[in-house]
């Protein structure tokens, strides 16, 4: 399975009575808590989706080993007679709260039928927690006061998925990753873009930003890097054109420059979710910008073999690595997250992603490594 070195891998979620998919991970690292969340469902396929799973674990930084409690669905998070999907957390460290968004979709509603007849249907919900998931309030319904007028203009949209963030401007902004089908011109054209959900009062409110323009973008995460000095945010977007599609925020998210393909980062035929991290470089960087991790299956013909991608310079499309392959076989979905300093000085990587022998989607696990452990040599 592992072609590199890890310190940690442990199976989260495994195909039994019931399947798992949509990881989403997030790292508390005031409390040392990490979170794992999963769409648990019938059997593998869309429709079949029920409910929002997690998993809580606990990190020694002494030892870099996770001690996780058992599977536990959030009853509260769902609407009657709606599936949950798309698992996207955020924590806000200034009110302490965390923040579970998700779609709720009606019945085996599909989302190809939603494209078919340009009807959308899916709800914006979230759950809260003020113990860092241990317990979780009641389902809130968003989707109209905070899609609003949109909602027609769009055939179908989700969040994430993957987790949120909490970005350093003066508001200390929540930002989740989104995309929308959106109905375009007199022939009702379809057209899939990429953009985020933003508050700016710790959660009480969310509004849209803009969409990247130019390139088609659907499922997306963000990251935000310091580039100069200056704060960015950065958006990496799954593509069915072979490659993924990069947009940069000058403005926290509220609009994006256009979409560019990133050849570096090939895609499977129709395309797979990726995910994307920032962290600061090791100390003996030559610049203390914001570097990038990102994770996605690396074989352009199908979803296999795992890689691990590093970007020293965010902003320039051309300067991504060749990947270092974690894992070799059968994958899909993952979520990286960064947990400060490992114990070979290097930073510190979480992973939770999609692994299977016979198909992608048989078990979910996760993982630890370090910078130095996938890349020995960089500086």
């Amino acid at each position: 399975m592992a072609s590199l070195p890890i310190l940690e891998q442990e199976t989260l979620f495994q195909t039994g009575t019931w399947s798992y998919r949509i990881p989403a991970l997030l790292y508390l690292p005031r409390s040392s808590t990490v979170l794992a969340f999963a769409e648990e469902r019938e059997d593998v396929v869309d429709e079949h989706a029920k409910l929002i799973a997690v998993r809580r674990g606990v990190h020694d930084p002494a030892s870099h080993h996770v001690q996780w409690s058992g599977i536990e669905t959030i009853d509260s998070a769902q609407l009657k007679d709606h599936r949950s999907m798309n698992p996207c957390p955020v924590y806000d460290e200034v009110s302490g709260k965390l923040i579970l968004f998700f779609i709720a979709v009606p019945g085996k509603i599909s989302e190809q039928h939603q494209l078919r007849t340009k009807i959308n249907l899916v709800r914006l919900c979230q759950v809260t927690s003020l113990d860092q998931g241990r317990t979780w309030s009641a389902a809130q319904d968003l989707t109209e006061g905070t899609v609003g007028s949109e909602y027609t203009n769009w055939a179908t949209f989700a969040v994430g998925p993957g987790h949120g963030l909490q970005l350093h401007d003066g508001a200390r902004s929540l930002a989740i990753p989104a995309y929308a089908y959106r109905i375009l011109g007199r022939e009702q054209r379809l057209s899939p873009h990429a953009f985020c959900f933003l508050s700016s009062d710790h959660g009480a409110t969310w509004a849209p930003g803009s969409f990247v323009e130019e390139e088609s973008a659907g499922e997306c995460q963000l990251a935000e890097v310091r580039s100069g000095g200056r704060p960015v945010l950065y958006c990496n977007a799954r593509s069915s054109a072979g490659a993924r599609v990069q947009a940069v925020s000058y403005n926290y998210g509220l609009h994006f420059e256009g979409g560019r393909r990133v050849e570096a980062l090939v895609e499977p035929p129709s395309g797979c979710h990726g995910s994307i991290v920032a962290f600061p470089p090791p100390a003996n960087a030559r610049s203390q910008d914001s570097w990038l991790l990102y994770a996605h299956p690396t074989d352009p013909k199908g979803r296999k073999d795992l890689g691990i991608y590093l970007n020293r310079s965010p902003l320039d499309a051309a300067s991504w690595t060749k990947p270092s392959v974690l894992f070799k076989g059968l994958c899909a979905y993952s979520d990286l997250q960064y947990m400060g300093v490992g114990p070979d000085g290097s930073p510190l990587f979480s992973c939770l992603f999609e692994f299977g022998t016979h198909q992608q989607y048989e078990k979910i696990i996760f993982v630890m490594f370090t910078l130095k452990q996938v890349f020995p040599y960089t500086s």
